[in-house]
Formats: C-alpha cells, sequence, structure tokens
C-alpha cells in the first residue's frame, strides 16, 4: 500500500505535463476541485456528505494534517517556480529526516533497516539531481524545505488517532487550496475557467490519482510507523521518470535513471527485509482509514 501510493502518485507529473496551456495556481485550483466532488459524492451515497467542513471541524489533529498537505503541495509548486527543479527536488527529499523529529513525539524509534534506507534513499536522490545542482534562490530552497516539514507534519498526524476518518484531510487542504489559489489567480488578473482540456487534466489528477494515492497512504499508515511511511512514500520519484519515458516520450539522464534505481532498491529492500525478517513493529497503533 505504501510504496503503491508512491506510484500512483507520480502519475500526476503525466497530467500535469500534458496540461500545458494552463498555470500552477489555475492547474492546482482544478486538481483540488476534483478532489473534493469524488470525496462528497461518495460520502452523499453513503449518507455522510458534509466532509469538507468537518475536516476543520474535527480537532487540532485533523487541522495540521490540513495544513501539512496544503504546505507540502503548494510549498513544493512555488519551488518549482522560484529555484532550480534540482533544488526543489532535493531539499524537497528531506523528508524522511524531518520526519524522524516528528516521529519522536509519538516515541516512535528508529530501527537499522530504517536508517540504511533511510541513507541509500538520499544517495539515489543525490545522485539524481547532481548533474543539474545549481546555486537556485533562496526563497525558493526555503519553500522547498516547508514542503518536507508540511508532508512530515501530515504524516504524523493520521498516527496521533486509530479511530479517526482522515479521509477528511483530503476535502480539508483541498478547500484550502482552492481559496489560496484563487486568491493568487485572480491578483494576477488570470481567469479562474481555463481551457476545457486543461481543465480536464486537471480534475484527473485530483479526482483520481491524487484520492486513490493518499487513501492508500493513509490505509497503510496502520502497519508502519512514520518515518519508514516517508521512505516508501519516495517510491514517487523512483516511478517518474518510467513515465516519462513511457507516457511523455522524455528521456532523461543516465543519472536521473540511476539515482531513481537506487530509490526504488531503499524502498523495496526496507519493505522486503522487514518482511522476511518478521520484524516486531514498536510504534503506537495508526488509524484505520475507512474507504469512506
Amino acid at each position: 500500500m505504501a510504496v503503491g501510493s508512491g506510484v500512483i502518485w507520480s502519475l500526476g507529473t503525466v497530467t500535469a505535463r500534458k496540461a500545458n496551456h494552463i498555470d500552477t495556481f489555475q492547474y492546482l485550483i482544478w486538481r483540488s476541485i476534483g478532489i473534493i466532488v469524488v470525496i462528497e459524492v461518495m460520502a452523499a451515497f453513503r449518507g455522510n456528505p458534509g466532509k469538507t467542513l468537518r475536516a476543520w471541524r474535527s480537532g487540532r489533529a485533523m487541522i495540521g494534517a490540513n495544513i501539512g498537505l496544503f504546505l507540502a503541495s503548494i510549498c513544493f509548486v512555488f519551488a518549482v517556480k522560484t529555484t532550480t527543479p534540482a533544488n526543489a527536488a532535493f531539499l524537497s527529499s528531506l523528508t524522511p529526516l524531518v520526519a524522524v523529529v516528528f516521529a519522536r513525539f509519538l516515541g516512535e524509534r528508529l530501527n537499522k533497516s530504517t536508517i540504511i534506507a533511510l541513507a541509500v534513499g538520499i544517495v539515489g536522490l543525490t545522485v539524481t539531481v547532481f548533474g543539474d545542482l545549481k546555486a537556485g534562490n533562496m526563497v525558493g530552497n526555503v519553500a522547498a524545505l516547508m514542503s518536507s516539514v508540511g508532508f512530515a507534519l501530515y504524516t504524523t498526524c493520521v498516527r496521533t488517532d486509530p479511530h479517526r476518518d482522515w479521509s477528511l484531510v483530503l476535502p480539508g487542504y483541498g478547500a484550502l487550496m482552492i481559496t489560496v489559489c484563487s486568491i493568487v489567480t485572480l491578483v494576477h488578473g488570470k481567469s479562474l475557467i481555463p481551457p476545457a482540456r486543461d481543465m480536464g487534466y486537471a480534475l484527473l489528477h485530483g479526482a483520481v490519482i491524487i484520492v486513490i494515492g493518499t487513501l492508500m497512504f493513509n490505509e497503510a499508515t496502520k502497519h508502519v510507523p512514520a518515518v519508514p511511511m516517508t521512505v516508501f512514500a519516495q517510491a514517487e520519484m523512483a516511478f517518474v521518470p518510467v513515465w516519462g519515458i513511457l507516457l511523455l516520450h522524455l528521456h532523461p539522464t543516465a543519472l536521473s535513471l540511476l539515482g531513481g534505481a537506487i530509490i526504488f532498491a531503499a524502498v523495496v529492500g526496507k519493505a522486503l527485509w522487514d518482511t522476511t525478517h518478521g520484524q516486531r513493529n514498536e510504534f503506537p497503533a495508526a488509524p484505520d482509514v475507512p474507504l469512506l
């Protein structure tokens, strides 16, 4: 589940690249609309509507998770726009290390396999961006770091209550994203209604890719502590160049492919090690996330 969520998320690269007549903030608006529509329709069908409002009325942990996902998404987009893509990717990849700090508040401890996976994963990310690492813009670099903080905050929040319906986070952060990005779009004098084709790609990204990937990630948290979860989610980085070759006809450099292979080896190696060695997880019970 955890590795699969990263694979699903990586497909967002395809829809984002295909939507080439829409700016970042317009794309994020309609991606978030897709998320909210799917969540609310499914909730209404099950006789449990109003998830978007409840996402902001369900306590501090839920609000923290909403803000965490919002920061992770919008800060990374801002970083890509204001610094080099290499810097943005490298600094955002520090999420597992940031998660270590947050996980301490849950009493989680790092075992040897997690530490090794962290080290190997960061080596892979370093190899991926080595050939394109430049100075970049300092504001963008800070935004990339904040993206790591946001995702680590989200990962940790979903482990604080074993009885919480964490699917509320999807429409919760989506509503915040729509509000902020709409303001930015209007301030820049742009339309909130982009071309239909690009709007469709954004809606597909939100309604299918984000919803399915995040629900899988949330479900996996009941078996895996916060820090390894962020390691497994790095599978997204490994599969981005794969979809680029197969679906976008983009050909990454040899270093990018090598780095992606190293990352994937760390992710799968960690999962296989813990499974074959029957290691007991010493961490608090994680929330069981219902499929809406």
